[in-house]
């Protein structure tokens, strides 16, 4: 907190009955390399990065800081998972068609395609490539993964595939180029060929027909709005008026 003194309001008061600046005047670092400097940061140019292209035409994002350097520019084969459970039935499968220059693409765990949108974006790594050493691959999905995971992830993909994005049109052995340094992701199919492959693509049945979830999934907006029900956004909430205890 001493370190982001001027990018603060010192001023502000806090629960102690000082200040921000009170509270924290005599704090030290005593270990750099665990609490980094203003001045000599962990790493220039972390936090999150929106890429966007074909395959993500209302973005993508991805955290630096959590990704392998060497991979964030690269181009790679895609081995395409469906769905969570697709993944979870092939990905250590010793007949799986995959290198570790492949780039893993998991499809329907948006805020559609899995109600919630859960952390399965950061999927391990085929059994097969760990044995060789291998501990990071690229990796793209519509999901979300937790704050502390490592990789080079990207995530949130907007259109979802289970909202028809480009995703949703993506094979196995389709080339992928990365280039986060200029905010750039490319699927390398035609668009003659994406507009037959679009055609014959049906948006899949969830088996949610009735209920809230069927509601959630009607009414849910994109990740890059958020993922808020269309109908409160905008809204500030109700005063409570009652007791309700």
């Amino acid at each position: 907190i001493r370190q982001l003194g001027k990018h603060l309001h010192p001023e502000v008061m806090t629960v102690t009955g000082k200040t921000i600046t009170e509270n924290n005047a005599s704090a030290k670092i005593y270990g750099k390399e665990v609490i980094a400097t203003i001045d000599q940061p962990f790493q220039e140019k972390a936090g999150i990065v929106v890429v966007r292209g074909n395959l993500a035409t209302k973005g993508t994002v991805i955290k630096p800081s959590a990704a392998t350097p060497a991979l964030m520019k690269h181009k790679g084969k895609a081995v395409v998972f469906e769905d969570i459970e697709d993944y979870h039935a092939r990905i250590n499968s010793d007949d799986l068609e995959v290198d570790e220059t492949c780039i893993l693409v998991l499809k329907n765990v948006g805020p559609k395609g899995y109600p919630g949108m859960p952390e399965v974006g950061n999927m391990g790594l085929p059994r097969k490539i760990l044995e060789k050493g291998v501990k990071d691959m690229v990796r793209i999905s519509d999901g979300r993964m937790s704050g502390t995971a490592f990789g080079t992830v990207f995530l949130h993909v907007s259109p979802e595939s289970a909202d028809g994005g480009t995703l949703a049109l993506v094979q196995n052995g389709d080339l992928i180029e990365v280039d986060v340094a200029n905010k750039y992701l490319h699927l390398h199919v035609g668009q003659d060929e994406l507009d037959k492959r679009r055609a014959d693509w049906k948006a899949p049945d969830l088996g949610y027909h009735r209920g809230y979830i069927n509601h959630y999934i009607k009414h849910v907006q994109q990740a890059d709005q958020g993922a808020d029900l269309d109908f409160l956004r905008g809204k500030s909430g109700s005063v409570v008026t009652r007791d309700s205890h």
